[in-house]
């Protein structure tokens, strides 16, 4: 394992350093060396490594949403208002539904398959969109709260997709799907965020009125965001809660009620990202099959962008009457391209499950892991400039 791992930072951080070189996101040269070392390739990563690579990535995530909210302000999310809240989930239902729509044409599926496919592929990557967002803020780009309009929409639609998939799971296995499930979307946002600001009151009363050392402060607060994560998993089919949303939530109350700590956080988590960000996008494309990208035909790629038209159609309806200008809401529709985190962590359940639509399922979850996040990273670093005022 530590052999594996010594590639994985060593390579993924050679990679890093080449493409930005040649002014490419580093993103791309990792999830290259992912794949390279990846099962489907050369096969030189430990397996005992490999069995728990989604705890690894689970992680890495859990540190770029802390850092996420340690920079969220309240204030300009709050100005954002509508926008915020149907980015959410208006263009997850948009991806889905040009799915439904093209699934049975372009790929033989039935609608019910079909619709199992876009919730697989109805989120967007927070691991490729946060740390870009996050970036804007700290260097002031992106006026009228759009970055943290962004950050929010990217890790509330994440709950959303998962729960319409285990939905649509559970009716593909016979079983009836009851109102709760769909319930279970509000419920799991809200109870995260409560939790959340909650535990946020009390971490900054504790770190206000006791002194403890910086360092001790993040422990304390990354075994508490492993701790949400834990809650979650433990109360699955009892009651719904976002562990992810709760770790942002936190981060935000932290923020807002202490912003010098907020402050020396963002520093140390940053750089904790460094070296999280290489082990969980090489991992990312360690996870990727290259088989089964093989076998796609021209009619995956076609229904891969004909869904981001869709999804990005939603965004511009989410921005309709507001307050951003042309500009800002095409590049609000370019932060929903990247396709990684969640096609990686659920794109092979179909298939494990032995649904007759599982290898479509991963096939397109491959093909967009290994089209979109690329594309997405790129548009977003080429436009950022050209598109936001500082």
């Amino acid at each position: 394992m530590l052999n594996s791992l010594a590639l994985i930072i060593l390579l993924g951080l050679v990679s890093a350093i080449i493409l930005e070189k040649i002014k490419l996101p580093n993103i791309i040269g990792m999830l290259i060396v992912g794949i390279m070392l990846g099962p489907s390739m050369f096969n030189m990563l430990d397996e005992s490594l490999l069995s728990i690579s989604g705890d690894i990535k689970e992680i890495a995530l859990i540190i770029i949403l802390l850092k996420a909210g340690l920079s969220l302000d309240l204030t300009d999310l709050k100005k954002v208002g509508r926008p915020a809240v149907l980015l959410c989930f208006l263009p997850a239902t948009f991806e889905i539904l040009g799915f439904i729509i093209f699934g049975p044409k372009l790929l033989g599926l039935t609608l019910l398959e079909s619709a199992i496919l876009g919730a697989v592929m109805g989120a967007v990557s927070p691991a490729v969109i946060v740390p870009r967002m996050t970036f804007l803020l700290e260097n002031g780009y992106g006026k009228k709260g759009l970055p943290q309009m962004v950050i929010a929409g990217s890790s509330a639609d994440d709950v959303y997709v998962i729960v319409i998939f285990t939905a649509l799971l559970a009716l593909a296995k016979g079983s009836k799907i009851s109102i709760m499930s769909f319930l279970n979307i509000p419920i799991s946002i809200i109870l995260g965020i409560l939790m959340g600001v909650l535990v946020g009151f009390i971490m900054v009363y504790l770190f206000k009125n006791y002194k403890l050392r910086n360092t001790y402060k993040v422990i304390i607060l990354l075994s508490i965001c492993f701790l949400f994560v834990s809650i979650e998993k433990s109360l699955e089919g009892k009651l719904a809660i976002s562990g992810f949303l709760a770790i942002m939530a936190m981060g935000v109350t932290i923020f807002n009620k202490y912003p010098s700590l907020s402050k020396i956080f963002q520093v140390k988590f940053s750089k904790m990202w460094l070296i999280s960000e290489i082990i969980l996008f090489v991992l990312v494309g360690a996870s990727v099959n290259i088989s089964y990208a093989f076998k796609a035909g021209l009619g995956t790629i076609v229904i891969i962008f004909i869904a981001l038209l869709f999804r990005m159609l939603g965004t511009y309806l989410c921005l309709l009457k507001t307050k951003f200008n042309n500009k800002e809401r095409l590049f609000t529709c370019i932060t929903q391209i990247p396709k990684a985190t969640v096609q990686a962590a659920i794109g092979g359940v179909p298939l494990e499950m032995g649904l007759l639509c599982g290898n479509t399922v991963l096939t397109v979850a491959v093909l967009s892991i290994i089209i979109t996040a690329p594309l997405g990273s790129i548009l977003i670093d080429k436009t950022q400039y050209k598109l936001l005022k500082k």
